[in-house]
């Protein structure tokens, strides 16, 4: 299969927002895609080489090294190729004007220089393309960049001026498409007939679009259908929606409910297959590496031969078995000598559910059996227990068992629903589970977790670092996201002055084109790093897109007097607050204020 198939078609992506007109272009694509390839057609689509559960590789080639490499390629002088870039933005449209024989007015006639190298030979292929850019990723050591900048030019030089635009894009991990994966799943839907929701189901449970796409291009439609929880293979998670009435609470999860304690630590997908163990995140990322002690406590305490279970990996301090915060946790991730690792933040698991055990598929069973199934397999100790829970029936015993909660240094209750119908909804946030935390006793009815999409320079004591961050909150709706609000305060001094160099790896030279932005910053990054962030009150903002127009024309919603609480590397992007959070967040503020001073009155 030519990959000019798939550069049109990214083409066509680019050039529309529509989710059914883009869509429409991706099932077109997949129709014509042979079975053999299909599935490194949707990886090259999504920007990813395979999925992210799987490692995802580094390519390894900074903006210096796809410079040099279009150099290479075209024959065009690298600081012909830097006035370029500086001059469009972006290395795709660069090599794209080289390879068309369009000179910029930056680099004038004289500067642009074109030879063989720059003249497709023969028609690149999806393999060729896909293939060396594996080899790419798995180059590694001494010698490994110039052999990378080899493999790079060389399929640069072979390549169309449009597939060149896309392949030096995926190279730098940014597409610009604005296409994930439920655009790809409606596309697959369309190309084979498909219901929808039968590839979503599938894909909550096997998150792996490629091979799905595979396997229906390969055996058929009902191929799918038999896809179960596979140990090694994380299920995306179920997320809870949030309340803060107890009242509330109970009339959507219903009476009576399961009360479990919210703690403060990392989320946990445990696979256990004989004596092999894997560690997910809730990001589905292997985090297995930073858990050789919670890797024994499974093989010791949990009796089945395969079983996928969910938990809680909380630090405790190890003198007084006290819980730590989060934050702590995350040193983990930071220590390079992950023994040292174990001494100075020891963990607790908390086991809270059971989706697999030996063949027997636990997501489409209801909470009850899936509780039972769980206090058969799990051998309880001081390290590795079941979440400490309750069944409550009244608002009082929510309220009373919340203030235990907190006292034991959680973060509040999980309130999920014993229905018949409480399955095990992988992938969906629903009101099955209902979150009720400490946060909701604050002015603001609760943290919000917000995406950095920009930045404005320090002055005075903060010059050579940042002033203040430009978030955004998420839209699901058009996959976009919307500001919220600027926050400067709550960072510590060390936290303001490594600021510029967390940041620096999304530094890009323009607004992203999923950023709805009507404030200018000093600094755009793409929207890939999230934060909570606590503040006084919402309130409505004539400068901010959040909800822009819900409540009254031409504003939005915004956060006063906003502040950083802690990063949450936990967190991807499309799992921040959205934006319909934000307006039911204002919605029941304003409530609150009418039943404080009844309408007319002075607040």
């Amino acid at each position: 299969m030519e990959f000019s198939l798939i550069a049109q078609t990214l083409d066509i992506l680019e050039k529309t927002s529509s989710k059914i007109q883009q869509a429409a272009a991706l099932a077109a694509l997949f129709k014509k895609t042979s079975t053999n390839v299909i599935d490194k057609v949707v990886y090259i689509i999504l920007g990813i080489l395979w999925p992210d559960w799987r490692g995802m590789p580094e390519l390894g080639i900074a903006e210096k090294g796809i410079q040099k490499a279009i150099s290479m390629a075209t024959g065009t002088q690298e600081a012909e190729v830097e006035k370029l870039y500086k001059s469009l933005g972006d290395y795709g449209l660069a090599i794209e004007r080289i390879k068309s024989g369009r000179p910029s007015k930056t680099m004038g006639l004289a500067g642009f220089i074109k030879n063989s190298r720059a003249t497709p030979s023969k028609s690149l292929t999806v393999d060729e393309v896909y293939s060396t850019f594996v080899k790419i990723a798995s180059l590694q050591g001494e010698g490994s960049r110039d052999m990378k900048l080899r493999l790079l030019s060389a399929i640069l030089a072979k390549a169309e001026a449009k597939e060149a635009k896309y392949i030096v894009r995926f190279v730098e991990g940014r597409l610009r498409l604005g296409v994930g994966e439920a655009t790809v799943m409606d596309g697959l839907a369309s190309a084979f007939g498909i219901p929808r929701d039968v590839i979503e189901r599938t894909y909550n449970i096997y998150p792996d679009l490629g091979a799905i796409a595979k396997i229906i291009a390969e055996k058929g439609v009902s191929e799918i259908k038999y896809i179960k929880p596979t140990p090694g293979i994380p299920l995306r998670p179920m997320l809870a929606e949030r309340a803060s009435d107890p009242n509330e609470i109970l009339t959507k999860a219903g009476s009576p409910a399961l009360a479990e304690f919210k703690y403060d630590g990392e989320r946990a997908q445990i696979h256990k297959k004989e004596n092999r163990v894997w560690i997910f995140s809730r990001r589905l990322e292997e985090i297995t590496h930073q858990y050789p002690d919670v890797v024994e406590m499974v093989l010791k305490h949990v009796n089945a031969f395969e079983a996928i279970i969910e938990g809680e990996i909380i630090t405790v301090d190890p003198e007084t078995g006290d819980f730590r915060p989060f934050q702590e946790l995350m040193h983990r991730k930071r220590k390079k000598d992950i023994h040292e690792a174990l001494k100075e933040y020891p963990v607790i698991v908390k086991v809270f559910d059971c989706l697999y055990v030996d063949g027997l598929d636990l997501t489409t069973k209801p909470l009850t059996e899936r509780k039972e199934m769980l206090k058969r397999i799990i051998v309880e100790s001081e390290v590795f227990s079941l979440a400490d829970g309750i069944v409550i029936t009244t608002p009082r015993e929510l309220e009373t068992f919340f203030l235990k909660a907190i006292e034991n240094g959680c973060e509040g209750l999980v309130i999920k629903s014993l229905s018949p119908d409480s399955i095990y909804q992988a992938g969906v946030r629903g009101w099955l589970w209902i979150k009720y935390k400490r946060d909701y006793k604050s002015e603001m009815s609760d943290t919000v977790d917000l995406v950095v999409v920009g930045a404005f320079h320090g002055r005075g004591k903060r010059a050579g670092t940042f002033g203040a961050l430009l978030l955004a909150a998420y839209d699901p709706e058009s996959n976009r996201f919307k500001t919220v609000c600027k926050v400067g305060t709550g960072f510590t001094d060390e936290e303001l002055a490594s600021l510029p160099k967390k940041l620096e790896p999304y530094r890009i030279p323009f607004k992203h084109q999923r950023v709805d932005s009507d404030i200018e910053v000093d600094v755009w990054f793409e929207p890939v790093l999230v934060m909570e962030v606590s503040g006084a009150e919402l309130t409505l903002s004539p400068l901010h897109t959040c909800c822009k127009g819900w409540i009254k024309p031409d504003v939005g919603i915004s956060i006063r007097f906003p502040r950083f609480i802690r990063w949450r590397e936990d967190k991807s992007p499309n799992e921040a607050t959205t934006t319909k959070e934000m307006y039911e967040m204002y919605l029941k503020q304003m409530k609150k204020i009418e039943k404080i001073a009844p309408v007319g009155e002075e607040i």
